[in-house]
């Protein structure tokens, strides 16, 4: 079949006419859903996905009124991800669209979502809730990628690796948006779940929350040292953790190196005291130590601190 609207509209309409009812005579639900399907796969090869996912919405609907939702689930799915790579393409082309296709990506996720929840799938629907906070992320929507991972968490919560994992997607969102506040308010929980929840029975901490604690804490007082709030405004654990960092005598938590951990310590009093020379030689022995995310942090903390044109280049 030629990938053209008209044939396309074609065949559409002429599988979609078996649907209709006749006088004494059923739809033939059956024979229209695997005609519709292999109508999608067709299109599919001939590098038509929007008009592919169109097929696919049909192929769910015949499977939604069957009552079968694992197919129904799968189509509606499917046509989400044609529907967004689609929206990819134009993205990548720097094509002027009204956005229609990421429109309809989304509808169909919500209603791939609708479908895991209601077959009491939430860790299926939590998964769709990320892929599709990543997708519109990746498309520079980071804001409205954020309620999605918000979503994703909350079908997360009895699982606390999940959810820290979800958190870290929202917290990371806010950096880049420049939303540093909620940025510390998300890392702050994520820190207080990964305290509760991060220990063996016997009392060993379990390696995979250690990870978590240490990227967590350094975060956190990379943006607390950039914001500078006064201390009346301070809550207890922010108050708790610069304290920490303040007493030169007190020993690093056991999840944080010595030597990273010295260097922070050695940053805050830079900071205090602001102290440009200082902050310009801690730069390059943190550089090495940090994630690119936090060395950003680190970057614009130095920034207020110097002009812009001495920032010195890292390669």
């Amino acid at each position: 079949m030629d990938c053209s609207g008209n044939n396309f509209l074609i065949e559409y309409k002429a599988i979609s006419s078996k649907l209709k009812k006749r006088f004494l005579r059923k739809p033939n639900i059956a024979e229209a859903s695997a005609q519709f399907g292999m109508l999608a796969k067709e299109l599919e090869n001939q590098e038509c996905p929007h008009y592919s996912a169109f097929c696919c919405l049909a192929v769910a609907r015949c499977e939604h009124t069957v009552g079968n939702s694992v197919h129904e689930s799968q189509n509606l799915l499917h046509a989400a991800r044609l529907f967004l790579e689609n929206e990819k393409l134009n993205h990548e082309l720097l094509c002027p669209t009204y956005s229609e296709y990421l429109q309809a990506a989304l509808s169909a996720y919500r209603d791939c979502i609708k479908v895991y929840l209601n077959s009491d799938q939430p860790a299926l629907a939590a998964a769709l809730y990320l892929e599709v906070g990543q997708a519109l992320r990746n498309l520079g929507r980071v804001n409205e990628a954020i309620p999605y991972f918000f979503k994703a968490a909350e079908l997360h919560k009895p699982c606390a690796l999940g959810y820290i994992h979800d958190m870290k997607q929202i917290s990371d969102s806010r950096i880049r948006t420049g939303d540093f506040d909620g940025a510390l308010t998300v890392l702050t929980e994520m820190q207080v779940v990964a305290e509760k929840q991060g220990f063996k029975d016997n009392g060993e901490r379990i390696g995979a929350f250690s990870s978590i604690l240490n990227e967590v804490e350094v975060t956190r007082i990379l943006l607390l040292l950039l914001l500078q709030p006064p201390k009346y405004k301070l809550n207890p654990e922010h108050s708790k953790l610069l304290d920490r960092y303040a007493d030169m005598d007190t020993d690093p938590v056991d999840y944080i190196e010595e030597d990273l951990y010295l260097l922070l310590q050695s940053l805050k009093i830079a900071v205090e005291e602001r102290n440009e020379s200082a902050l310009l030689y801690l730069e390059r022995d943190l550089w090495t130590k940090l994630k690119p995310l936090q060395n950003d942090i680190l970057n614009k903390i130095l920034c207020t601190y110097r002009n812009y044109s001495l920032i010195i280049p890292h390669k």
